[in-house]
């Protein structure tokens, strides 16, 4: 990876941040259900423990926010930029809607069609990010992964209950 320079420190925080915040937001969706209904669903026995969980998405979101900037660096005075940057925030709001959906609207076959788009979205970010940074492409490889086994253990909730 290219070195970040002193100037560009506040970009990347923020690029963080951001991400940290679409975290944040699905987190109240999901805190006012995880010892309520949440805790009522039959869930697989894969089902990683809430600590895991948290853990994961903090990792995915900082990681995100990583990639972010590094497509972000490259300025949006490019077309690719300024297309790629849109569809990652498609891709981080329709992140959110997840947690609205299964956790705010206790819907999880709701939130099943929600996570495919999550996932068509994330492809998409990855394929828009790759020309302009492969880095950051690849940064996004872990979050694909985690949506994948998210909407399998989506999948299995809806299943069980």
């Amino acid at each position: 990876m290219e070195n970040i320079r002193s100037g560009e420190l506040p970009t990347l925080i923020f690029c963080i941040v951001v991400c940290q915040l679409a975290g944040v937001l699905g987190s109240v969706f999901t805190r006012s259900s995880v010892s309520t209904w949440y805790q009522d669903l039959t869930k697989p026995w894969f089902t990683p423990q809430g600590w895991i969980i948290t853990t994961v998405w903090l990792v995915l979101f900082t990681l995100m926010g990583l990639s972010l900037f590094l497509v972000y660096r490259e300025g949006l005075g490019r077309a690719d930029v300024r297309m790629a940057v849109g569809v990652f925030a498609i891709q981080l709001m329709v992140n959110v809607l997840w947690s609205m959906v299964f956790f705010g609207l206790h819907w999880p076959m709701g939130g099943l069609a929600t996570i495919a788009v999550l996932w068509f979205l994330i492809v998409l970010t990855t394929l828009k990010f790759w020309p302009i940074s492969r880095e950051a492409a690849l940064f996004l490889m872990p979050y694909l992964l985690w949506v994948c086994f998210a909407a399998f253990l989506n999948y299995s909730i809806w299943r069980l209950n």
